[in-house]
C-alpha cells in the first residue's frame, strides 16, 4: 500500500509543506494539521493514479506496481482511497475555508486532473505548476489572520513544481510511450526535458534570490553559484550525476525558499 501511493514524491511533499508552514509561523496544531492534511492529499494523488493507471501498468508489467504484481487489488486500493479523501476533506476544512478550497481544489484537483488524462497532454506540466504554486496558499492562508503568500512565493514554488514534472517523468518516457502518453517531456525528448527542468530550477533560485526586495544578501550570492555549479552539472554530467545534480538543486531550492520565508 505504501509503494502504490507514490510514497516518495508524497513524503517530499509533505516535508516541503511542514517546512513551510513552520516557515510562515503557523502554531503547532495548526502546522500538525495543514502537515497531515498535505500527507492524506498526497495520499489521495498517489492512490488513484495507480487506479487509474493500472491497465497501462499492466500493459508494460511494471513490477514496480503492486495492483500489476497482485499484491494488492483495485478494491483494497479504491477503500484507501475512500479513507485517504475524507480525511484530506476533514483535515483541510479545519484549517478554514480559504485554505481548504485552495488545497482541494488547487493542489489536489490537479494532481486528480493529472492522472485522469492532462498527463498524456502538451498541457502536461500545468498540474504541476498550479498544484506546487498553490501549496504556500493553503498554508498562509491557514494562519490566523489568513493571508496570501508574496507573489515571488509562489513564482518560484510554480518553478519548482514544473521542474519535479519533467525529472519525474524522465524515467518512465519509454513506458509512457508504449502505453499512449505523451505529455510535453515525451515531446520535447529526454535531452531537451532535462535542459527543461534544469532551466526551471535555476529559475527558481534566482526568483528566490532576489526575493520580495529585488535586492539579494551577500550569503545568497553564494547559492546562486551553487545553484549554477548544480545545473551545469545537470547539463554535462555522465551517469548518476545529472539526476543527483538535479536533486541537490532541488534541496537547494526548497532550503533557500523557507530561508527567505522566514526572513
Amino acid at each position: 500500500m505504501v509503494r502504490a501511493a507514490h510514497i516518495e514524491p508524497t513524503i517530499a511533499v509533505t516535508t516541503i509543506a511542514a517546512v513551510l508552514a513552520f516557515a510562515f509561523g503557523l502554531n503547532a496544531s495548526r502546522l500538525v494539521v495543514a502537515t497531515a492534511a498535505v500527507f492524506a492529499g498526497q495520499l489521495v494523488i498517489g492512490w488513484s493514479n495507480d487506479l487509474i493507471d493500472v491497465g497501462r501498468d499492466s500493459a508494460v508489467q511494471r513490477r514496480d506496481k503492486p495492483l500489476v504484481t497482485g499484491d494488492l487489488t483495485p478494491q483494497m486500493v479504491a477503500v484507501a482511497l475512500g479513507c485517504a479523501t475524507v480525511a484530506a476533506v476533514a483535515l483541510s476544512a479545519a484549517l478554514g475555508w480559504r485554505s481548504a478550497l485552495t488545497h482541494l481544489v488547487l493542489l489536489v484537483g490537479s494532481g486528480i486532473a493529472y492522472n485522469l488524462g492532462l498527463k498524456s497532454t502538451a498541457f502536461s506540466w500545468l498540474p504541476y505548476t498550479i498544484a506546487f504554486g498553490s501549496l504556500p496558499a493553503v498554508l498562509s492562508l491557514a494562519d490566523n489572520p489568513p493571508a496570501l503568500p508574496a507573489p515571488w512565493i509562489i513564482a518560484a514554488s510554480a518553478a519548482l513544481g514544473t521542474a519535479a514534472h519533467f525529472l519525474n517523468t524522465l524515467p518512465d518516457l519509454a513506458d509512457d510511450a508504449a502505453t499512449g502518453v505523451r505529455g510535453l517531456p515525451h515531446r520535447l525528448g529526454a535531452r531537451w526535458s532535462k535542459a527543461s527542468a534544469t532551466a526551471l530550477l535555476f529559475a527558481a533560485t534566482v526568483i528566490t534570490v532576489l526575493g520580495e526586495t529585488g535586492s539579494p544578501q551577500g550569503w545568497a550570492w553564494l547559492a546562486l553559484l551553487g545553484a549554477c555549479a548544480l545545473a551545469f552539472g545537470v547539463l554535462a554530467g555522465h551517469g548518476r550525476l545529472p539526476f543527483r545534480c538535479a536533486i541537490a538543486a532541488a534541496a537547494l531550492n526548497v532550503t533557500l525558499l523557507v530561508t527567505m520565508v522566514r526572513l
